[in-house]
């Protein structure tokens, strides 16, 4: 039977960003009409402490805070996945955190540390696990590296209950599927740009970060496919390719900045990024990022 998560996996994982106040502390209290637009676009799962939120320029008090006031804000419009990761105790408290506040489900950050090994990384999310008193987990896989056997072996942890595959190997993702149970939920974590290809093997659903700016496109891509019309699909990203494109200077540097700059634009202010990103976006970055609003009446 399909739960009301399995079916928001499946749509689109709208990752928040994590707004600032001229002070540079978080400042929650600027999200609500972005997240209001999104959920009425039909925005299926808002995401907090993702990586478009800025999770590694977080303190774990700062996260925690986000994850209570988001799901706070969402109410019961939709279910909340909480992103949780760093040090397994960090780890841990913000997973005790976002489940006290009502989350649906944990996603886990692929652990950063230089030394990661597979067995490793299973008992980091059987300890995030008991920690949230047994919320459901999808995996943020951003380095495939690991294997094939060991994907497999992480996705049999209890309580794994899918993978945001965000690299960009579809024959991979399509080995891994092979290799895992069949009730493992794949999505597309790299957006909208590459969800053609990832459904085209298996994936469901998205991440995305247009979901800030633009819901109603980030939407209309995910009907698109859901109806397996690819080349509406791939029309509807050409249009939005040159915002995603911004994202990416700078070794994928200005992924938020670009968000947050366009944010600014349609008067929702958020603040700047944090160090280490890129703020703000040079004046040829604005130029672009003003013709894309501008060419489609975003602001």
């Amino acid at each position: 039977m399909t739960t009301k998560l399995d079916a928001a996996l499946t749509g689109i994982s709208g990752i928040l960003v994590t707004p600032y106040d001229a002070a540079g502390e978080i400042a929650p209290d600027r999200l609500p009409a972005i997240i209001d637009r999104a959920l009425g676009a039909g925005m299926h799962m808002p995401v907090v402490n993702g990586n478009t939120g800025e999770f590694y320029a977080l303190t774990t008090d700062e996260a925690c805070a986000m994850a209570r006031e988001v799901v706070a804000m969402v109410g019961d419009r939709a279910p909340v996945l909480a992103g949780v990761g760093r040090a397994l105790p960090d780890a841990c408290r913000l997973a005790r955190a976002s489940a006290d506040a009502g989350a649906a489900a944990l996603m886990v950050h692929q652990p950063p540390d230089p030394f990661v090994a597979p067995r490793g990384i299973a008992k980091y999310l059987r300890a995030v696990a008991d920690a949230s008193g047994g919320l459901p987990m999808m995996l943020y896989l951003r380095n495939d590296a690991i294997g094939t056997g060991a994907i497999a072996d992480l996705c049999a942890v209890p309580g794994v209950k899918g993978v945001k595959w965000a690299t960009p190997n579809p024959l991979k993702l399509a080995e891994a599927m092979d290799a895992c149970d069949p009730a493992i939920t794949w999505v597309c974590g790299l957006a909208e740009v590459w969800a053609p290809p990832l459904y085209a093997v298996g994936a469901r659903g998205f991440t995305s970060g247009l979901i800030n700016v633009w819901p109603e496109r980030s939407l209309a891509i995910h009907a698109a496919l859901d109806g397996g019309d690819y080349a509406r699909a791939n029309a509807l990203i050409a249009g939005m390719r040159a915002f995603e494109d911004i994202r990416a200077e700078e070794m994928n540097g200005t992924n938020v900045t670009g968000v947050k700059a366009a944010l600014q634009l349609q008067g929702h202010d958020c603040g700047p990024t944090r160090p280490p990103s890129a703020w703000p976006l040079t004046s040829a970055q604005q130029t672009m990022l003003q013709d894309f609003m501008t060419r489609n009446d975003l602001a």
